[in-house]
């Protein structure tokens, strides 16, 4: 999280109100404090906020994994199952889904032999740190959506 303050006098010809603007758009922002400084007649604003990454440029080439050619049919099945929940934790977090777990990572849990909390830390990738903050979540929203999954199957 970063922080950037904004002041802004009331007699602002716009120019001012636009940069902060400008700025609010391409970032993701996490709180907005504003206050009114009658000795200065301006308006003063704190933006906590994630900065957003810039696209890599097309030099750069990166090797994307076709995770549906690698993993088997179920591995593949719990795989998209982790994506989802991975989604909506970094949804509730604001963070990028990779900080909380990347794509390999997903894969490694996604090939144990059982989905079970503790087995989660022998994953390459992730240590005692990211278990601890995240591998009970992931857990939790994991076996939610599984029983959604399944009602879903019945259903139809």
């Amino acid at each position: 999280m970063q922080i950037k303050t904004f002041t802004i006098p009331i007699y602002d010809s716009g120019e001012m109100l636009d940069e902060m603007n400008k700025f609010l758009s391409i970032n993701k922002v996490l709180e907005v404090g504003q206050y009114f400084c009658q000795s200065e007649k301006c308006w003063c604003f704190c933006v906590k906020y994630l900065p957003q990454f810039a696209p890599t440029n097309a030099t750069t080439t990166t090797n994307k994994v076709d995770y549906k050619q690698v993993l088997g049919e179920k591995e593949f099945e719990r795989f998209s199952i982790l994506r989802k929940c991975r989604k909506q934790m970094a949804e509730e977090m604001a963070l990028p889904p990779y900080m909380i777990f990347t794509d390999e990572e997903l894969s490694g849990i996604a090939k144990l032999p059982s989905m079970e909390l503790g087995k989660i830390k022998s994953v390459k990738g992730v240590g005692e740190k990211k278990y601890e903050k995240y591998g009970m979540r992931l857990f939790e929203l994991y076996e939610i959506q599984k029983e959604e999954n399944k009602e879903n199957i019945e259903n139809q």
